[in-house]
Parts: C-alpha cells; structure tokens; sequence
C-alpha cells in the first residue's frame, strides 16, 4: 500500500519514514481515514511501520474521541454533519488563518472588559494574546482555555460548571446555561463551526444552547470565522450573522461570501495576515 500523503519524513533513499510518536501517527491515520472514508485496518500497520496491534490501540483511541467508526476490519470516518472533531484535531487545522482573526478580535478588547469565550480552537489563539489587554475578567467553558488562563496575572477566570464533554473538552448543560443567565458580559467572542446563507450552525444542539446562551448574556457581540467554515455544513442552525456585532474573517475568505454578508448588513473586518513569527 502507498504510504499516505504527509505520514513521515523522507529518508535519503526516498523511503518515508513513520510519524515519531504516538499523537503524530494518530493523526496521520485520521488524515488517511478522513481522506479516504474508510480504510482496511490490515493496510495500517505497513503504512506506519507499527504493529497491528499498536494499530488497534490508535484506533480505539480515536474512535473514543469521537473521530472514526472501527468495525469489520475496517476504520471508517464519522459523518462531518452529525461529528465535531474532536479539539486536538480542530486545533491544528487553519492555524495561521485562526490566529489571524482572534489578533483582530483582540484588538476588539478593552482592560478592565470582562469577556465571555467560547468552545472554539480559534478562542486558544485569543487566549494566549489576552495578558496584553490585563485587567480582565474571562468566563468560559473550555476547559483548554482554562488550563491556558490560570495562574496568568491581571486575569481574573470564571469557570461555567456543568456536565464535561470530553470531545470538545468543554462544560455543557443545564449547570452551563443558569449559570450563563445569572451573567452579564460586556463581549461575548465565539466561532462555528458551519456557516450557510449568512446562519451559523453547528453538529450539536447542546453546544448552540450554550452559545445562544452566552450570546444574551453580553452586551457586544463578536463572531471570528475562518474561511473553511463557509465550505462546510452542519445540522443546527444557531443564528444569522447579521445579529453579531462585528464578523471577522480570515484574507482567504472568498470575496463573494464577504460581499453576500455586506448586503446582509454585516459589519465584516477582513483581518490581515499574521507572520510565521507571531504563531
């Protein structure tokens, strides 16, 4: 079987090489599933240099978090419209264009704000800038962004409790949601995960509770898109776009898309690339 696109190093005889660990292979097994649809699991273990066994062990990994079905000998990928992939895959997915918006939305923030930050890996982007813009107050359910936020000076952090989803690593729930209502934020800074005629949506319904949630609880509203989220498609609509505030959007947002949100009467930033540096 051919090795798949990007799964290892090129050695000098022009053999590719297996991923170095074990996060690295998992992700280059997902990249195959994802690209194929469905793979044989008896292909796996030549293509990674690996046991079948270690093989298994991936799999069931991944099939844990939600990414791949594992029957019959074959691994096969979830449907993109009823499955979020699960956090560590979203974060390393359109790196760049994420930091590029989350950069614009931070210059959104004033000290003393306080900002409510949803389940979004473009929201890591944004943590990681947000001790420039100290004193805050941050709230938020992602527990990624918490491990980011605690013990950072001149922050102050409010964790909305609830029942954990360990696919997205964040808190969702009715704990969530009255939790939510007793707050008043001044700006509210999320994502989606689809956009389609100008409405956010998103695979679980659960998730747009909470984002709807924490929508009404601020008073500045902000969304930060990057451009694949217009080739994709989810099952349950969140709101319009015309509703938020600003939408920030990524240079390799298509300008038709951006024209069509315009004529809609949205406020849309087209944020400016970031420098390899800056990541």
């Amino acid at each position: 079987m051919p090795n798949p696109a990007g799964v290892g190093r090129s050695h000098r005889d022009g053999q590719a090489e297996p991923p170095a660990g074990p996060n690295e292979r998992r992700a280059a097994i997902l990249e195959m599933v994802m690209a194929a649809g469905s793979v044989k699991i008896e292909d796996l273990p030549d293509a990674f240099g690996v046991s079948l066994m270690t093989v298994h062990r991936d799999l069931d990994t991944l099939a844990t978090q939600g990414l791949i079905r594992k029957t019959r000998g074959v691994a096969t990928a979830m449907p993109s419209t009823l499955s979020e992939a699960s956090t560590e895959f979203r974060a390393r997915q359109n790196v760049a264009d994420k930091h590029a918006v989350a950069n614009a939305a931070l210059q959104m923030i004033e000290p003393g704000q306080s900002v409510i930050i949803d389940d979004s890996t473009t929201g890591l982007h944004l943590v990681s800038q947000l001790p420039e813009r100290q004193p805050l107050t941050v709230i938020t359910n992602f527990q990624s962004a918490l491990d980011a936020l605690l013990n950072q000076p001149g922050l102050n952090v409010i964790a909305l409790g609830g029942q954990y989803y360990p696919w997205c690593r964040a808190y969702m729930g009715s704990l969530t949601l009255t939790a939510l209502r007793n707050i008043r934020a001044d700006v509210f800074i999320m994502s989606t995960s689809a956009v389609t005629d100008g409405i956010c949506f998103h695979q679980h319904h659960d998730t747009v509770l909470v984002k709807r949630a924490m929508f009404e609880s601020a008073r500045t509203r902000i969304a930060y898109l990057d451009h694949s989220k217009f080739e994709r498609r989810a099952l349950h609509a969140l709101g319009p776009l015309s509703d938020f505030d600003t939408v920030i959007v990524d240079s390799r947002t298509p300008e038709d898309q951006i024209r069509a949100l315009r004529l809609d009467g949205v406020n849309v930033v087209v944020a400016p690339d970031v420098g390899a540096s800056a990541l």
